[in-house]
């Protein structure tokens, strides 16, 4: 009994530590964002313009798609790093014509979500040094600000935490990005396209504006849903608006929402078993049969001691035994 005791003792004494271990070491090793992600995204709006560089003029008031690829470079990413390619074209829907694209490479850390200057980053296929939260938000994403790394600027922008929203269901905090009016670039045209008649060409500014909001789960650090109200301008000298070339307000589709909330919530179920649900059974377990383990020890102990009271020789009947 007592040698069960100790067995027991030993194998509870292990489920306990190894309790601990899963609870406050493990998840900081082996839960990181994948390598082989592979997910689409598909945002609409409703009542978007642009500038076609095909008709040479802008069309208006009509519906937008911008589908968003993203896939993971397994090879390029490491223990510590995952990198994404993301692929995005925006579509006019009332023409089926295809007007602009983005690719971005991207490699972050896989616990911060931070992008790291690393394996070939670049955007549309230039080298660019990227900081900021790149696709994800950190596993526990916290209510204050973060840096993201915006597309158009090239550069992080701050995403103010906004406060709490449901989305499909999902508890997520909101974080908003506002970008004033701010130069991204230049373009050169004829100047007649800008009310510049006298001009055969001229260069202009590129300015780009947005109130980008990102609905983010805080355990996964995933984002289920993104509003992207954009507007991009030619401005002259004097700050006048010349040409509208881009204007829309592009959210989620709901198909969208649904299948990133679904992905996130596999995800959120699989940190919660790493570390609540298996730690939790450990240590009960563990405890159980610790406790187990302790009492079959003393009972062994105490009925290895009562034959040798009972049965055995006592001192004084040596003295009695006859001659």
């Amino acid at each position: 009994m007592r040698i069960v005791g100790l067995i027991l003792s030993g194998v509870g004494a292990f489920f306990v530590v190894l309790a601990l271990l899963l609870r406050f070491y493990v998840p900081g090793q082996v839960v990181k964002f994948p390598l082989n992600e592979y997910q689409i995204a598909v945002l609409h709006a409703t009542n978007a313009s642009y500038f076609s560089a095909a008709k040479l003029r802008i069309i208006s008031g009509i519906p937008v798609t911008a589908t968003n690829t993203l896939r993971g470079d397994v090879i390029a990413g490491s223990g510590s790093t995952a990198v994404w390619d993301e692929f995005t074209v925006v579509r006019d829907d009332a023409n089926n014509v295809n007007f602009d694209y983005t690719i971005l490479r991207g490699p972050f850390d896989r616990r911060t979500g931070e992008m790291v200057n690393c394996c070939g980053a670049a955007l549309n296929a230039k080298p660019a040094h990227m900081s900021g939260q790149g696709y994800v938000w950190p596993f526990g994403a916290q209510k204050k600000t973060y840096m993201v790394f915006d597309t158009t600027l090239a550069r992080a922008m701050p995403a103010t935490y906004a406060g709490t929203a449901t989305v499909d269901g999902l508890s997520t905090y909101r974080y908003v990005e506002q970008v004033a009016p701010s130069q991204s670039g230049s373009q050169t045209l004829p100047g007649v396209l800008v009310g510049m008649k006298d001009q055969p060409s001229v260069t202009l500014p590129e300015y780009y504006q947005a109130t980008n909001t990102f609905w983010v789960d805080p355990v996964t650090g995933g984002p289920v849903s993104v509003e992207g109200n954009e507007t991009l301008t030619l401005r002259d000298s004097s700050g006048a608006t010349r040409l509208v070339l881009f204007n829309a307000d592009l959210k989620f589709t709901p198909q969208s929402i649904k299948s990133f909330v679904d992905n996130d919530v596999r995800g959120k179920n699989k940190i919660n078993l790493v570390t609540n649900i298996l730690p939790l059974v450990l240590l009960i377990v563990g405890v159980i049969l610790l406790a187990a383990g302790i009492v079959l020890g003393v009972l062994g102990r105490r009925g290895a001691d009562e034959p040798a009271r009972e049965g055995g020789f006592q001192p004084q009947d040596q003295g009695l035994a006859p001659h």
